[in-house]
């Protein structure tokens, strides 16, 4: 399938099938590009990946449409990304309404169009849903993100990972795009079905020698009606191809303490140590309600509000007046690693350093205080140096990137002229792109995290140079339904996104066991929880190397207090996984029935329930076809399985 849709649409008359478009002087694309220039040339990437690229010229207004193609080997998928550029010596007429994807499918008589995917996050337990919604005749469902705009993964429509359900099989679709994305899924009373997706707003003329681009769009192809399979090749070629890598490898499943990161501290990391194990990561994060690293005192806002004084990114002198080289040093030689937080897209204090000496960097825009134009070139340069200077000089392994407030948006609107809309937006993901790749390109060790007021900034692009250590802000202890959301987080997030992690602030069973996560770390060590902590630690070391793998969902979604809740993640090479039910605080029976998937048929396994002595033996036919009977008397209560091939 994914070789013949490339080869229909960039193969054989490309002028006249590209699956984007974009209008240009009030004629669509579809008219001008036929009459074109239009120049073609391949080459390899590696071993499973193929560059394809289209060049196509206007002769009139020198306007130039590239569009780079991506096909892999290995799995049936395909990307692209299509750029933009005025090669002449003039403003161009205007561009508007950029579609990275534009295309038309047909079902003919087959069976209809089903649209599955899941809700983005807005730190509530609804995030992360999952939904299904048929595309019959005259459908139509707009998607785009929303509660923080410009914050790609943000709102119940803001998840840019679609899996489109259409004869035969299906295509996994996501739009990379760090910004104000939009798609569209639009049904006409016939068998047709139009997709576009890209930048939201799109209207403007370039500027002598001025490059644009669209989102990154991805495909991935499968046959059949499995859905769950079809979310397991995603998870693998997003492993494969995806994933950041650093020496080669991507990021193992970690552990995480926070610290304030002074060399005082080295006590109290060290008796968490002797009680608990040794953590991975020392964490170093905002100080929000407490002491920040970097000067906050100056700004607009106090007491516990005070870490939104943003601005001066350097450590505050009165309180690190060694800076943190000392403290990152004694991690790294305790074989942990250091992470340290930042914000330097929001300026939150105009008196900070960043507001006193380049106002002219900053654009204005709602409650959240200043924005720094990542487009400008200026801007850009002195990030980029001034973070790789505090890399270097403060002994980061990790640089932790944060996004608060109502999102850029508002800041990249205000900024646009009239004849210039969205073109802010547009130089500005493409800077924060760059201040990440370079990031990454001068501290070959670096690991980013992604984080936007928790998840919400966590598209193709984005994942694809980071990993979101912080899946949501869904996950302190005073809200509401917290325990159950975060299960219901990990049975949705799951299907697309195999690495993310969060918080944990309880100390009993079923709930600590409802934030294992490749990310797992907990807060407030003491006399009375240090016990829970070892535990939860234990346990989770055990539980996240197989969350990296296939993903099968053993219940339906549900946030209810009545039900039971239960995932497996299976290795299918190593033979291995592991089963994690959870009984809730209203539900009536004491045992459920969950039926595997992915064994091998001809195997039997030994399986350890972390909360029983010795171990069992089934059959992989027991254990697919009648299924393994979970006991939980606890209520509300969880079971932690491990299994293996005898």
């Amino acid at each position: 399938m994914a070789r013949q849709w490339l080869a229909d649409q960039f193969e054989s008359s490309p002028a006249a099938s590209v699956p984007f478009s974009f209008t240009y002087e009030g004629k669509p694309s579809a008219e001008l590009l036929p009459g074109w220039k239009i120049e073609k040339s391949q080459k390899s990437l590696d071993a499973n990946r193929h560059s394809r690229t289209l060049l196509f010229q206007d002769p009139q207004t020198a306007l130039q449409v590239r569009c780079v193609i991506v096909e892999y080997a290995d799995y049936p998928a395909m990307e692209w990304t299509v750029y933009l550029k005025n090669t002449g010596s003039k403003d161009t007429p205007v561009l508007k309404d950029i579609q990275g994807l534009d295309t038309v499918l047909h079902r003919g008589q087959a069976s209809e169009f089903v649209l599955n995917g899941i809700k983005g996050d807005w730190t509530v337990a609804e995030g992360y849903e999952p939904y299904q919604i048929p595309l019959g005749p005259n459908a139509r469902k707009d998607f785009t993100p929303s509660n923080h705009l410009g914050k790609s993964t943000s709102g119940p429509d803001g998840w840019p990972y679609f899996n489109l359900q259409i004869p035969g099989g299906g295509i996994l679709i996501a739009v990379g795009w760090p910004g104000q994305w939009a798609a569209s899924f639009v049904r006409d009373a016939a068998d047709g079905l139009r997709i576009q997706a890209g930048q939201a707003l799109t209207h403007l003329v370039l500027k002598p020698g001025e490059e644009i681009r669209t989102p990154l769009i991805a495909m991935v192809f499968w046959q059949g009606t499995d859905i769950v399979r079809a979310q397991n090749i995603w998870r693998r070629w997003y492993m494969a191809h995806n994933m950041p890598r650093t020496n080669g490898q991507t990021q193992p499943p970690v552990t995480q303490i926070q610290v304030g990161g002074s060399m005082a501290e080295v006590p109290v990391i060290q008796k968490f140590i002797e009680t608990v194990g040794k953590p991975d990561i020392c964490w170093r994060d905002a100080g929000a309600g407490g002491t920040t690293w970097y000067p906050s005192r100056s700004g607009p806002y106090t007491g516990v509000l005070a870490w939104l004084n943003t601005g001066t990114w350097e450590p505050d002198p009165t309180i690190y007046p060694d800076g943190f080289k000392p403290f990152s040093d004694w991690v790294r030689s305790q074989g942990m690693q250091f992470l340290l937080w930042f914000e330097p897209e929001r300026v939150g204090d105009p008196n900070s350093w960043l507001g006193r000496n380049h106002p002219d960097w900053l654009m204005p825009g709602m409650g959240q205080g200043l924005i720094l134009n990542e487009g400008h070139p200026d801007a850009l340069r002195w990030l980029i140096d001034h973070i790789d200077g505090m890399v270097k000089s403060q002994g980061l392994d990790w640089y932790r990137e944060d996004m608060n407030g109502d999102g850029p948006m508002p800041a990249w609107r205000k900024h646009d002229t009239p004849d210039r809309q969205g073109i802010t937006e547009n130089h500005y993901v493409q800077g924060h792109l760059t201040f990440w790749d370079e990031l990454r390109r001068r501290n070959p060790h670096l690991r980013i995290d992604s984080c936007a007021s928790g998840g919400r900034r966590n598209d193709l692009e984005t994942m694809r140079r980071a990993v979101p250590l912080t899946r949501s802000d869904f996950q302190f202890s005073d809200m509401i339904g917290v325990v159950e959301g975060n299960q219901c987080h990990t049975y949705g997030i799951s299907f697309w996104l195999p690495f993310y992690g969060n918080g944990c602030y309880f100390y009993d069973k079923y709930s600590f066991r409802s934030f294992y996560m490749p990310l797992f770390g907990m807060g407030g060590m003491n006399q009375g929880n240090a016990q829970a902590q070892k535990q939860a630690y234990t346990e989770c070391r055990k539980v996240a190397p197989y969350m990296l793998s296939d993903y099968y969902p053993l219940t339906s979604y549900s946030l209810q207090a009545d039900v039971w809740i239960a995932w497996q993640f299976n290795r299918p090479e190593q033979c291995d996984g592991v089963i994690q039910a959870f009984r809730r605080s209203a539900n009536q029976k004491t045992s459920q029935t969950f039926r595997l998937s992915g064994l091998d048929p001809a195997a039997q396994y030994e399986l350890t329930n972390f909360d029983a002595e010795g171990t069992t033996s089934y059959s992989s036919h027991e254990l697919m076809e009648k299924g393994l009977s979970v006991v939980l008397t606890d209520c509300p209560g969880s079971a932690v399985i491990v299994y293996k091939k005898q």
